[in-house]
């Protein structure tokens, strides 16, 4: 795998293009604005969050002394006699514009309401007259919150209404709109994702080829990924082949392609251009994968080993599972240390075995046969173990099963081994097949350019898995 291919396609050195600032700036936007449309579209769990700086920040502390300045101000203006309303006046302003912002646009008699009881001329003379009331001013903004706010806020509202003093209450008004805001803001998200999904195909791919004119060279990473994919399936990480129309070639090239996307290594190969929106994601599930492979192999090696005396017992797997989850469960932290680790998973699994042996009439192992499943079980820490490795080829396998068969909408029958992270996995699978899906939907034409020019150039790339009845999966797997 590590020949390079005489049909290798070198990425072409794009020449030099000056742009302007104005350029730079527009493109940054439009990709800024495509990467969170990608966002909203794709992660279901996404939100608007509030904006807070960091704990002991210059920006935290100046925005508190700020802040403090300005409500005593406020405080010493409301004490003097006669009162002075200027600095409350100016809030009461920014407070209506906030519940116009929250009206939709047949609400006309709410608005109607608003601008009448907050009429900033007429708070003006009142104030002058000293007719007026603030707190009368403070209980219609409450009772007009109350209308807008989603339910999680009534408690919010509720303690509104039981504060007396005026400074306090107006620095509580703020706080609660600000959360409403938030709410709204989460509600559009929501209302705008399935009319998003409609349109972010052909929106994405403009934005792309917006970006591509303006930088020609941005596929040349691409370009190397699926080449080197090229490379792979040909240069023997595949066994047998196919004979390949070149629409099934490419889809089958294309679809390994993916899948060694959740083998990179992140911090030596630069990521796909077309996929740097979802590198966090693949590197995710990466993450995902590799603790999994981790579990099904210690319980694998565990139930070779126990043989029948476990087999079947109800709930022992679920709490093997658990214990490995949770003692690997910082194993990709740079505190993760592999050898103590696994030396108290041996130790746990062991511990548990011995009680169930126990409790089910079965003789204990002996020293022996402890150590030795004990130095089983460390010895999975190694992606090297044989075990590891074949576990890992079949989800492998399961994973390129399921991309091929989508087509087909049937899912691939789950390889041996694999039934105790089969909900886990199939998970994955399911967010996977959904981000392969529609980053070809949205780079399909780009796609489709380099596969053809990677197919042209080496007619004889022989894909395994270009009709259902010929896949030949990329892994040789221990029977």
């Amino acid at each position: 795998r590590n020949t390079p291919s005489p049909h290798r396609l070198t990425p072409q050195s794009s020449p030099p293009r000056f742009v302007s600032v104005e350029e730079l700036m527009e493109t940054a936007k439009g990709v800024t604005n495509m990467a969170l449309a990608h966002e909203i579209v794709l992660n279901s769990a996404f939100q608007v969050k509030p904006y807070e700086p960091g704990e002991g920040s210059l920006e935290k502390q100046v925005k508190e002394i700020m802040h403090k300045a300005f409500w005593d101000c406020l405080e010493s203006q409301l004490n003097d006699d006669p009162p002075s309303y200027s600095h409350a006046i100016t809030l009461v302003g920014e407070i209506k514009e906030t519940l116009l912002s929250f009206l939709l646009p047949g609400q006309s008699r709410l608005r109607g309401q608003i601008e009448e009881a907050l009429d900033l001329s007429l708070i003006h003379q009142e104030a002058e007259n000293r007719a007026l009331d603030i707190n009368k001013v403070a209980k219609f903004i409450i009772d007009m919150m109350g209308t807008f706010c989603a339910p999680c806020r009534d408690e919010d509202i509720k303690q509104l209404r039981e504060i007396t003093d005026i400074v306090p209450l107006f620095k509580s008004i703020f706080a609660v709109l600000d959360k409403m805001k938030i709410d709204m803001a989460n509600f559009a998200v929501s209302s705008l994702r399935p009319h998003l999904l409609q349109q972010s195909v052909e929106y994405e791919r403009k934005k792309f080829q917006d970006f591509l004119e303006k930088q020609p060279n941005a596929l040349d990473f691409t370009q190397k990924w699926l080449q080197d994919t090229a490379d792979y399936v040909t240069g023997g990480g595949t066994e047998g082949g196919a004979t390949c129309t070149p629409n099934s070639a490419q889809l089958a090239l294309h679809n390994h392609a993916y899948l060694r996307l959740l083998k990179w290594d992140h911090d030596a190969e630069s990521f796909p251009e077309t996929l740097l929106m979802d590198q966090g994601r693949f590197q995710e599930m990466q993450q995902e994968l590799e603790q999994l492979a981790l579990v099904a192999s210690v319980l694998l090696i565990v139930y070779n080993s126990a043989g029948e005396a476990i087999s079947g017992l109800p709930g022992l797997m679920e709490r093997l599972k658990k214990t490995i989850k949770i003692l690997i469960a910082e194993m990709h932290t740079l505190s993760f240390k592999a050898d103590e680790t696994f030396a108290a998973v041996a130790e746990k699994l062991c511990v548990e075995l011995r009680g169930c042996l126990s409790q089910h009439g079965f003789s204990p192992f002996s020293s022996d046969r402890e150590n030795a499943l004990k130095g089983q079980i460390v010895a999975a820490k190694s992606e090297d173990n044989p075990i590891r490795k074949v576990i890992d080829s079949r989800i492998q396998m399961y994973l390129l099963g399921f991309l091929e068969s989508s087509a087909h909408r049937s899912a691939p029958a789950l390889p041996g081994g694999l039934t105790p992270i089969s909900k886990e996995l199939e998970e994955i699978a399911v967010k996977l097949g959904r981000l392969v899906t529609f980053n070809k939907l949205v780079y399909s034409p780009f796609y489709h350019k380099i596969l053809q020019d990677i197919l042209k150039q080496g007619e004889s790339l022989d894909v395994s898995g270009c009709e259902e009845k010929d896949i030949q999966y990329s892994i040789r797997l221990v029977p």
